[in-house]
């Protein structure tokens, strides 16, 4: 769609503070108000959201580091458009590093991690059945943080949290071609089933099993609409 007015709500706040910008560009992006490929013009962004370019600039940096935005020399930033390639890569470090950390997370994490990763899920379910599968996309990137973020090693959990964005761009592309969410969320209820009962094992296996199936189901999606 076209950057207009009603692209994104207008919102007030110090043009030193780039984190409200930064929220609203990422929800636009993982909702699909900004496309697939669409240029992202820095005059704008700032015009629609009521600040200067400077929090919009420092913003986009950080969306490209975080995987949505990519940068065009001559051209500026434009929303990541996800292909296999792209799919495989995140997964696979996904997949090196994911399960390990849940591993050790359900040895620390306390009640109160397993309620929130919970609630999450529930809202997760509600998403996807409403069709909102950009703010299910999100809410399941926080869900695998939940399960993770007690893992004890500040390093791992930022590599992680790193892929968030990544992974949920993959996944709303791969659902817009194939709604398989209710797969994910059964076993995502299966995950937590695990964490609850404590068992470390057990959880770390089921996350591996997860990230696996859910790359082979992305990655046929990708391949059929590439097709079309």
């Amino acid at each position: 769609m076209a950057l207009g007015e009603s692209a994104v709500p207008r919102i007030t706040l110090p043009s030193s503070r780039i984190d409200i910008v930064l929220d609203e560009i990422r929800k636009s992006i993982l909702t699909r108000h900004f496309e697939p490929g669409q240029p992202l013009v820095e005059a704008e962004l700032a015009k629609n959201l009521g600040v200067s370019k400077t929090p919009v600039r420092e913003a986009l940096k950080i969306l490209a580091s975080s995987g949505l935005v990519t940068f065009e020399p001559y051209k500026g930033a434009k929303v990541r458009s996800v292909n296999e390639g792209f799919a495989r890569d995140v997964y696979e470090v996904r997949l090196s590093l994911e399960p390990e950390a849940v591993r050790r997370s359900v040895s620390n994490a306390s009640q109160a991690d397993l309620d929130a990763a919970a609630v999450l899920l529930e809202d997760a379910r509600r998403a996807g059945e409403s069709g909102n599968y950009g703010q299910m996309s999100i809410l399941n990137r926080k869900f695998h943080a939940t399960l993770y973020s007690a893992c004890g090693n500040e390093l791992l959990v930022d590599l992680l949290d790193n892929l968030r964005d990544r992974s949920a761009l993959i996944s709303l592309a791969a659902w817009e071609q194939k709604p398989t969410w209710g797969k994910e969320w059964s076993e995502h209820q299966r995950m937590l089933d695990a964490a609850m009962r404590g068992e470390a094992e057990e959880t770390a296996h089921l996350v591996k099993q997860h990230i696996e199936d859910f790359l082979e189901r992305a990655v046929l999606a990708l391949r059929e609409s590439e097709t079309v």
